[in-house]
């Protein structure tokens, strides 16, 4: 078997990337509920306030902390639209959770396709793990990197969340590599910690604010490259 000390010296074989975050961020800032909910809600309800709409996000926000997986998006909304005072019609669930092209909602950073391609490159293979809906593979694909791609863990599908061992283990064991061959990359250094913990290599992705103790880190995701085998010759 492979240890940490032999995979360091020799580079990790696969990165292990979280999404959000990592390769991609929401356009506006926001993450859940996406940017297009109260545009939706309003065109059937125009009576919701900004007040109201700024107390149902407080609420999808607990109910996603206090769940041990990602929820379904149906069950996500109706606790948003609970706190709105809105009817959760099968309609109104549906328009919520309809398809819109990836590019409305979120963009990848710019720093994610050459680092990808050079990766690739190198032969250097590529999961995602992330807590996230099923549909992220599509939306990756969506927003071109998710060629890039060969394995998901992902916490709606697993049912769980990281730092659950089962997500990281999920996505090494795709890639029929041990631990000690990945290196995983999360902007949460206390998920990095965990990982650690489990026998993977990992780095802490700080692209804004304060670098954090006791957690290697980078401030870009291309500084991955320093800590990847070189092409031969």
């Amino acid at each position: 078997m492979t240890t940490r000390a032999e995979a360091e010296r020799t580079g990790p074989r696969a990165v292990l990337l979280d999404s959000g975050g990592v390769l991609i961020r929401p356009v506006g800032g926001r993450w859940n509920p996406r940017a297009d909910f109260e545009e939706t809600v309003l065109a059937r309800h125009p009576g919701v306030s900004a007040e109201q709409f700024a107390r149902a996000v407080a609420a999808g926000d607990r109910f996603l902390g206090a769940s041990s997986s990602t929820p379904a998006p149906d069950d996500y909304h109706r606790v948003l639209l609970r706190h709105l005072g809105v009817d959760a019609t099968p309609v109104l669930l549906a328009e919520l959770r309809r398809e819109v092209p990836a590019h409305t909602l979120l963009e990848v950073y710019e720093d994610v396709v050459p680092t990808l391609d050079e990766l690739a490159r190198r032969g250097i293979r590529i999961a995602v793990v992330s807590d996230a809906w099923p549909e992220l593979p599509a939306l990756h694909a969506e927003l071109g990197i998710g060629r890039y791609v060969e394995a998901y863990a992902i916490s709606a599908v697993i049912g769980c969340t990281k730092p659950d061992p089962r997500m990281y283990h999920h996505a090494s064991g795709a890639l029929g590599l041990a631990p000690a061959q990945c290196l995983f990359v999360d902007d949460d250094p206390a998920l990095v910690a965990a990982a650690v913990a489990l026998g993977y290599q990992g780095r802490a992705l700080i692209r804004d604010g304060v670098v954090p103790e006791g957690v290697p880190a980078l401030t870009s995701l291309t500084g991955l490259l320093d800590l990847m085998p070189r092409l031969p010759g």
